[in-house]
């Protein structure tokens, strides 16, 4: 996200970096979680045979480890919008739509491309997958259309496509066909073959565009004459009432969400039951439990960080960056780890991503356990922060070359 243009009158100064800095934080703090769960993918023993929310197997620290990165989607595409309607504060309504059209088709081109890759180490596999990188892609081409609407009508739409989305639920378009793929690029996670070729819809498109609609609403508080203080006290009212309704319809235990939750043998597992929503696609309850935190998170981040925050903000100022490092990492010390477990380096080299099962076979008996995991995230982390370091110094001191902005 590129800064807002700073006035010389040192109280909006203040404010604005302010502004950038709680955006910043929060979506380097994200990105840092988001490699948990993909370095739990390619290491954890159980990742290739167990649901980590499945509660008749998982453990506590288990099911956590995979719950906190729950916030990482839901809040890409929220800040997402925001970042673009920042972004229209210095561009005209035909630049902006440009833009967004243009990163959108770059996001996709990359999801089937580098990002592609980056999962299988295989140019020749027999799948691809249609996740995060594509869905922010088509939510941003999505977007470059609503921007032409009224705010209200932009923010209603995105409210509809939110707390509206489940009563499709019961909607499916069976068979391998071209209705039912359509379908499932709206509204429900599905694969499909095409001669043996497998298409998985990890991320269908309507519950995650109106995130990012509402993303851009939001983003006007964060507009230059919004006063600070106004803007914290809607975010905080903001948050608290979507943390409030998830647990009054979550308790209710009829709509928002294709999971109801249960009693358990145990106080933690029924509260467990209570947290695991459906990330695909993203339930009401599930985006109210992510989105809710995340808001009262940038209303009481307002001020300059300390050290940490300023190195947390460091990732979050080159968010697609360090993603499609981090993919390559994590995947290049898989690669090591199976020549040190009893298999060759070759099985990690994938026909189908890890989380479709299908390369379970070849890796039969690989992985670590989850302290293991851990440590790994954090070299992961670790031997990243310094390449991030040096790109958000490039972007800085080369704001004149454009192609910045699409990485």
């Amino acid at each position: 996200m590129q800064p807002i243009a700073i006035a010389a009158a040192a109280p909006t100064r203040v404010a604005a970096i302010a502004r950038i800095e709680s955006i910043d934080l929060l979506r380097g703090l994200i990105m840092i979680i988001m490699a948990l769960d993909h370095v739990r993918d390619y290491f954890h023993a159980d990742a290739l045979v167990n649901d980590p929310t499945d509660l008749a197997t998982t453990t506590p620290a288990l099911f956590f480890t995979r719950w906190i990165t729950h916030y990482c989607a839901p809040l890409f595409m929220l800040l997402s919008g925001v970042s673009a309607r920042i972004s229209g504060e210095r561009k005209t309504k035909k630049e902006l739509t440009r833009f967004l059209l243009t990163r959108g088709l770059w996001l996709i081109l990359l999801e089937l491309t580098v990002v592609h890759w980056a999962w299988y180490f295989n140019i020749l596999g027999k799948g691809v997958d249609l996740t995060v990188i594509w869905a922010l892609g088509v939510s941003m081409i999505v977007l470059a259309g609503l921007i032409h609407l009224p705010g209200w009508a932009i923010a209603s739409i995105g409210l509809a496509m939110v707390f509206g989305h489940n009563l499709l639920d019961g909607v499916t378009v069976p068979g391998n066909t071209l209705q039912g793929s359509g379908w499932a690029l709206l509204h429900e996670q599905r694969a499909f073959f095409v001669d043996g070729f497998m298409v998985l819809v990890g991320y269908p498109i309507i519950p995650w565009a109106g995130v990012m609609a509402l993303g851009y609403c939001l983003g006007q508080v964060y507009a230059k004459d919004y006063p600070a203080q106004s803007r914290k006290k809607l975010l905080v009212v903001l948050g608290i009432s979507a943390i409030a309704l998830f647990i009054i319809i979550r308790g209710i235990n009829i709509y928002g969400d294709g999971h109801p939750w249960s009693q358990q043998p145990t106080l933690v597992y029924t509260m467990l039951s209570f947290l695991n929503t459906v990330k695909y696609p993203p339930s009401l309850l599930y985006l109210l439990m992510t989105i809710g935190p995340a808001l009262l998170f940038l209303a009481w981040t307002e001020r300059q960080p300390g050290w940490l925050g300023q190195q947390i903000s460091v990732i979050g100022r080159v968010p697609l960056f360090y993603y499609i490092l981090h993919l390559y990492l994590i995947h290049l010390l898989a690669l090591f780890a199976t020549s040190f477990s009893g298999h060759s380096w070759r099985d990690m080299v994938l026909d189908y991503a890890l989380w479709t099962g299908r390369s379970s076979e070849q890796l039969a008996g690989y992985g670590f356990s989850l302290g293991i995991t851990w440590l790994v995230w954090a070299l992961v982390v670790l031997l990243l922060f310094p390449l991030c370091k040096w790109y958000d110094r490039y972007k800085r001191s080369h704001k004149d070359q454009w192609w910045l902005s699409y990485l």
